[in-house]
C-alpha cells in the first residue's frame, strides 16, 4: 500500500484517534480553567483542522455554535500569515467581523503542527471568558449599540512566536479585562490544551507519516460529505418555507423576523434567508459563521446525528443570507448575544422541515440562552466578582416521548451551574432552584418545564444584568401541540414587593435584601393534547409538573376516566 492510500481499518482507527486528541483537549481545559463556566458548565470547544483550515475532528461534548467559529479563525490566520507559520507559534483572536469569530467573549487559540517545515494542520480552541471588557460587566448584557462597547477586539495575532511568548500582547489583553488573574488562568488552560493537542498530533503523524495523514483528513472530510449528501437525497424534492420572530433587540426593534426557505433537490439542499429583517441596533445579530453552525447542527440533528463533526458537512449545504441582514451581519454590529438569535435559526429549520421529517423535530424549545450576571464587590476578599450563567430551559417534545426538563438544547450544550459551585465561589445565596410546573406545553407528549432560580446577595449590594428570549414569543408547539410558557425576570425587596423586569435587564440593582427571580421558558408540545395517554397525565399530576387547573384546561379525556 502506497503512502496515501488509505484502508478502512487505519481510516476508522486514525479517526478515533483524532477525536481523542479532541477530547483530550477538551477535559484538560476543563480540569485546569479558573472560571466556573469553564470548569463546572463546560462552556468550550475543541478541534483539529488541516493546513489549509478545514476542520477536520471536533471533541464530541463541544459546543455546536462553536463549530464554525473555530474554522473561521483559520481561514482568517492562513489569508493573514500565508507563509509566515513557524512551529512553536501560538495564535490567538476573536473579533467577529475580521477575525472568523461569533462573539468577543470567545476567544479562540490554534497552534500549528508541522511535518518536518511543512505545515500539517492546526490544533485549535475556543473558551467563552466570563468577561472581556467593554461598557458591560460580563459583556454580555443587552442594550449595547455596537461591538466597540463589547469588549476587547483581538484581531488573529500571534501570541506566541517560536515558542516565545509575547508578554506586550498578554499585557495588553489583561488589561483591558475585569478579573485579569481568572482571564490569565483561562487562557493558560488554552494553551496548556493546544500544546498537549500539539503533541499527540505529532505522534499520530510518527506513526502514519505526513502524506498517509493528510490522505486520511481528505478522506474524513469526502466521506463526511458524502454521507450527509446521502441523507439529503433521501428527502423529497420541494420547498418548504418558516418564519419566526426574536422578542426584540433591547434597544429599538420589537418582533424581529428570520425567515427562512429551504430548497431540496436530488443531493443538494439550500437554505435561503432572503426576507429575514436587516440587522438591528441591539446586540443580537449574527455573522455568517454563526448562522453557519446553527444551520450544520440542524441538519445533523434531522438526518444524520452520527456524521462526523467537520468541514464535510460544510461543504453539503448552501446558504442565503444576505450581507447586512439579521443573519449575516456586517461591521459594526453588535453580536454579544449571538446564541439566542442562533436558536431560533434552529426553530426556523424545525418548522420549516417539520412536514417532511415529522418524527424527527420536536417543538421549540425555550430559546436559550437565558443569561444571568451578577457582579459586585465580595466582602470576603474585597474583590470584583462577576457570575455569568446561561441557563437551561425546556426542550421540545418529540414524536416518541416528552421535552426535557431544565437543560440546555440545540447549539449549546452546556451544563446548569450546580448551586453549592455559585455559592462556594460567589457571595450569593440560592434560596431556590426549582423546575416550573405549568410551563411545558401540552400535546400527546409533553414539552420540557423551565427552571426557577431565585438568588440572593450575601453581606452586600450588587448588579444586575439579565438576558432573555422566548419571553414575548413563547416556544411554539407542532402537528397540534401547545405553546410552552414564556420566560421571566422578576425581582423581590425586602418588603416582599415583586417588580418584573424587561427581558433585557440592564444594570439592575439589587440591594442585599432582595432577590434576583429568573425564570426560563418552557417549551412547545408534540400531537394534540386530546390524545396524550391518561396514565401519564396522571403521572404529571402526581410529580407536580403541571396543576390541577392546567389539566382540566388542556386535557378534556380525564372528565371521561
Amino acid at each position: 500500500m502506497s503512502e496515501t492510500e488509505v484502508d478502512p481499518i487505519t481510516l476508522e482507527i486514525t479517526w478515533n484517534g483524532l477525536k481523542s486528541i479532541a477530547d483530550e483537549c477538551f477535559i484538560t481545559i476543563m480540569r485546569s480553567a479558573f472560571s466556573s463556566n469553564v470548569k463546572e458548565r463546560h462552556d468550550h470547544s475543541t478541534a483539529i483542522a488541516d493546513a489549509t483550515g478545514r476542520l477536520i475532528v471536533q471533541a464530541e461534548m463541544s459546543l455546536p455554535v462553536h463549530l464554525a467559529s473555530m474554522g473561521g479563525m483559520m481561514t482568517e490566520l492562513i489569508a493573514q500569515y500565508g507563509d509566515d507559520i513557524g512551529p512553536g507559534d501560538l495564535f490567538i483572536a476573536n473579533d467577529p467581523h475580521v477575525a472568523g469569530g461569533t462573539h468577543l467573549p470567545d476567544i479562540n487559540m490554534a497552534v500549528p503542527v508541522f511535518d518536518g517545515d511543512r505545515l500539517l494542520g492546526f490544533v485549535a480552541n475556543i473558551i467563552h471568558h466570563a468577561d472581556v471588557g467593554g461598557a458591560a460587566v460580563g459583556s454580555m448584557s443587552g442594550g449595547l449599540d455596537e461591538i466597540y462597547k463589547e469588549g476587547l477586539r483581538i484581531p488573529v495575532v500571534r501570541l506566541y512566536r517560536r515558542g516565545t511568548r509575547s508578554d506586550e500582547i498578554m499585557r495588553l489583553l489583561l488589561l483591558n479585562m475585569r478579573l485579569p488573574d481568572e482571564r490569565r488562568g483561562d487562557l493558560n488552560a488554552q494553551i496548556a490544551a493546544c500544546r498537549l493537542g500539539e503533541s499527540r498530533l505529532l505522534d499520530i503523524l510518527s506513526d502514519h507519516g505526513g502524506n498517509r495523514l493528510r490522505a486520511i483528513f481528505e478522506a474524513i472530510i469526502s466521506r463526511t460529505e458524502l454521507r450527509m449528501r446521502n441523507a439529503i437525497a433521501g428527502l423529497p424534492d420541494g420547498s418548504w418555507s418558516f418564519t419566526d420572530y426574536m422578542d426584540d433587540d433591547g434597544i429599538s426593534t420589537d418582533s424581529i423576523r428570520i425567515h427562512l426557505t429551504v430548497v431540496k433537490q436530488g443531493e443538494t439542499i439550500r437554505f435561503d434567508f432572503t426576507g429575514t429583517d436587516p440587522q438591528v441596533k441591539g446586540n443580537f445579530n449574527l455573522t455568517y459563521n454563526a448562522t453557519q453552525s446553527a444551520i450544520c447542527y440542524s441538519l445533523k440533528a434531522l438526518l444524520d446525528s452520527e456524521v462526523p463533526t467537520n468541514q464535510g458537512i460544510f461543504d453539503a449545504i448552501e446558504i442565503v443570507a444576505p450581507p447586512g441582514s439579521f443573519v449575516n451581519c456586517v461591521a459594526p454590529a453588535a453580536v454579544a448575544m449571538r446564541a439566542n438569535s442562533c436558536q431560533r435559526v434552529v426553530d426556523c429549520v424545525l418548522g420549516a422541515l417539520a412536514p417532511v421529517v415529522p418524527e424527527k423535530v420536536i417543538g421549540a424549545a425555550n430559546g436559550a440562552n437565558t443569561s444571568a450576571v451578577f457582579t459586585g464587590t465580595d466582602p470576603r476578599t474585597g474583590q470584583m466578582y462577576v457570575y455569568l450563567e446561561t441557563l437551561g430551559g425546556g426542550m421540545g417534545a418529540r414524536a416518541r416521548h416528552d421535552g426535557k426538563d431544565g437543560v440546555q438544547v440545540h447549539i449549546t450544550n452546556t451544563s446548569n451551574l450546580p448551586v453549592e459551585a455559585i455559592e462556594l465561589e460567589y457571595p450569593l445565596r440560592v434560596e431556590e432552584y426549582a423546575l416550573i410546573p405549568d410551563t411545558g406545553g401540552a400535546g400527546r407528549h409533553r414539552g420540557g418545564m423551565g427552571i426557577r432560580r431565585v438568588i440572593t446577595p450575601v453581606g452586600h449590594d450588587c448588579e444586575f444584568n439579565g438576558v432573555g428570549e422566548r419571553f414575548r414569543h413563547r416556544p411554539w408547539g407542532v402537528f397540534g401541540g401547545h405553546d410552552g410558557a414564556a420566560g421571566s425576570f422578576h425581582v423581590v425587596d425586602a418588603n416582599g414587593t415583586q417588580e418584573r423586569l424587561s427581558s433585557k435587564a440592564s444594570k439592575v440593582f439589587l440591594p442585599s435584601s432582595s432577590q434576583a427571580v429568573i425564570e426560563t421558558p418552557g417549551a412547545g408540545g408534540y400531537g394534540a393534547p386530546a390524545e396524550r395517554a391518561v396514565a401519564e397525565i396522571r403521572a404529571d399530576l402526581q410529580a407536580g409538573k403541571i396543576s390541577a387547573e392546567a389539566a382540566a384546561r388542556d386535557y378534556p379525556q380525564l372528565d371521561r376516566q
